[in-house]
């Protein structure tokens, strides 16, 4: 087993945030004009997701969408455009509510309660499999990427067909795996796609994220730097997409 799993498991875990959770989710529902809610289990309990048909006869495959620090599914940045864009594309997508913590929580916070996602992933795979879906995606934008790209290392890429990262960093944190580590352990095809203006702890660690796919083997690894966007791609959804659809066409 990876020492950085191994240190996730040992390390003091926090828990989400499920009144919390609750309070987004009544907020979302009441707001969703494209997709349909879905209630899944993780354990005994059940989380929001949004599920979108593809606007085709016969659709190509499925994106698991998963947000970033302490938001929801449907959050209007890079979320929310990917979320009722893709079906137009021939992709359904299912929006994920990942674990929050209080709203006032650090980011660093979130990484013991990586482990509470993996269940949510597993509920997300499950239900679009049931539906008959053969070729699935997840893309995470922010610590949702991370998130991803956690749950993909640790679980391997069964089931999968590929992995889109949109702004993650690759920044260490004391006491638990990073992003370098979970690339190394990822061979799925991978989009890495950030924006030119984005945070530092993603700028600056884009050679090393190459570096450690490279290491994996991974072939199949790109990155794309959206030209003037920032983190949250504001004003610039619309090439976000594009480059998103582009990619997935060239999933085998």
């Amino acid at each position: 087993m990876y020492k950085w799993l191994l240190l996730l498991m040992v390390f003091p875990a926090l828990a989400a945030d499920l009144q919390r959770e609750e309070r987004w989710a009544n907020q979302v529902i009441d707001a969703i004009l494209v997709g349909e809610p879905v209630w899944l289990a993780s354990g005994d309990h059940e989380f929001l997701a949004i599920f979108t048909e593809a606007e085709s006869e016969t659709p190509r495959g499925a994106v698991i969408l998963v947000h970033g620090v302490g938001v929801h599914p449907d959050w209007p940045e890079v979320i929310n455009p990917l979320r009722e864009r893709l079906p137009e594309h021939g992709w359904a997508t299912l929006s994920l509510q990942m674990p929050v913590l209080k709203a006032d929580a650090e980011i660093d916070e979130y990484f013991p309660v990586f482990p509470e996602s993996l269940p949510r992933f597993d509920a997300g795979m499950q239900f679009l499999k049931d539906k008959g879906f053969k070729t699935i995606v997840i893309a995470g934008h922010s610590l949702g990427s991370q998130m991803a790209a956690y749950r993909i290392a640790q679980a391997g890429d069964t089931g999968l067909d590929g992995f889109i990262a949109i702004g993650m960093s690759g920044r260490k944190r004391e006491g638990h795996g990073s992003t370098l580590d979970y690339l190394e352990n990822i061979t799925v095809p991978t989009l890495d796609i950030f924006g030119e203006h984005d945070l530092d702890t993603v700028s600056t660690s884009r050679m090393a994220r190459a570096s450690a796919a490279k290491r994996a083997g991974n072939s199949a690894y790109v990155q794309v730097e959206v030209a003037e966007a920032d983190h949250m791609f504001q004003g610039y959804d619309e090439p976000l997409v594009e480059e998103v659809v582009k990619w997935l066409g060239e999933i085998p």
